[in-house]
């Protein structure tokens, strides 16, 4: 069942032109409605996308489909979409895509950069590793967005990431992979990789992700959105159950580009233990 909106409160940034609104439940959701400019599909990329994320463990925020009414769109002044040519158009009303609003509205709790130097002390940096494994599956042709956040007593942000209408390329719903799409911008969120170990457990959890979760996730998206024709949403699913195959060998390609996104890349971490006592001859024989 969707969440009702009860208020609009403000304007986003981004080409989504999404907005800020309390949902009935009491909770603050970022929302997109179908008439955005990227399309309506973007929407149901979100939702899937973003729930894909949550099946492997990834740090995404809620999201939740949200019912937003003409009553609402009409008597709240900022609820338009910019149409081009300094044209608006009055917000559609239906069913749109929410994602809860991250860290709530204070200043310093949330933020959406952080430079590279302090991006190797976020709490959960390796999870970049894994975000790359659902942009590779996923297609995302856009940079991989985030933001950062960490509770009013903690020193530490943590990434949550955001933004996933541009996965199956956005309103095309097609995989034109390439490998540079789907990153941060930043490699020292990558610097921790040292191998394919770097990608566990997210790069197993899709390999072997079973055909009932998409299934299950695909089921959840509001026809009204990919323009009612069952056929459309199927062919994505099976086309990314034979993707799950493929993420190995798409980030292979990003590590071997010369941006050189991994540099520690083969690099092993050696302990080096003390002697406390000193070696025997290797002619010693031990009694027993």
């Amino acid at each position: 069942m969707a969440v009702q909106a009860v208020q609009a409160i403000r304007r986003m940034r981004g080409g989504a032109q999404s907005h800020l609104m309390l949902g009935a439940d009491g909770k603050l959701w970022v929302v997109k409605v179908r008439n955005n400019p990227q399309g309506s599909r973007v929407l149901a990329n979100e939702l899937i996308a973003t729930r894909l994320s949550e099946a492997v463990g990834l740090s995404v925020p809620a999201c939740d489909v949200i019912d937003v009414s003409g009553w609402l769109i009409r008597n709240s002044p900022e609820m338009w979409v910019d149409i081009g040519r300094g044209e608006r158009s009055l917000c559609a009303e239906g069913l749109a895509f929410g994602s809860q609003f991250v860290g709530g509205l204070m200043p310093g709790q949330v933020v959406d950069y952080l430079p590279a130097e302090k991006v190797a002390d976020l709490r959960n940096v390796r999870e970049f590793a894994g975000m790359l494994c659902l942009d590779k599956w996923t297609g995302n042709s856009n940079g991989r967005q985030a933001v950062f956040a960490r509770g009013p007593r903690e020193r530490k942000y943590r990434a949550v990431f955001i933004d996933q209408g541009y996965c199956f390329h956005a309103n095309e719903w097609r995989f034109p992979d390439s490998p540079m799409r789907g990153v941060y911008a930043l490699n020292a969120v990558y610097e921790a990789v040292t191998g394919w170990e770097s990608f566990e457990p997210w790069i197993t959890r899709v390999e072997e992700m079973r055909p009932e979760v998409l299934w299950s996730i695909a089921e959840a998206v509001p026809p009204e959105w990919y323009g009612g024709d069952p056929s459309d949403l199927e062919q994505l699913m099976e086309q990314m159950l034979k993707r799950r195959s493929r993420v190995r060998e798409l980030i292979t390609a990003f590590r071997d580009s010369s941006r050189v996104p991994f540099p520690n890349w083969g690099s092993m971490v050696r302990s080096v233990v003390p002697t406390t006592f000193p070696m025997a001859s290797l002619a010693t024989k031990f009694v027993m």
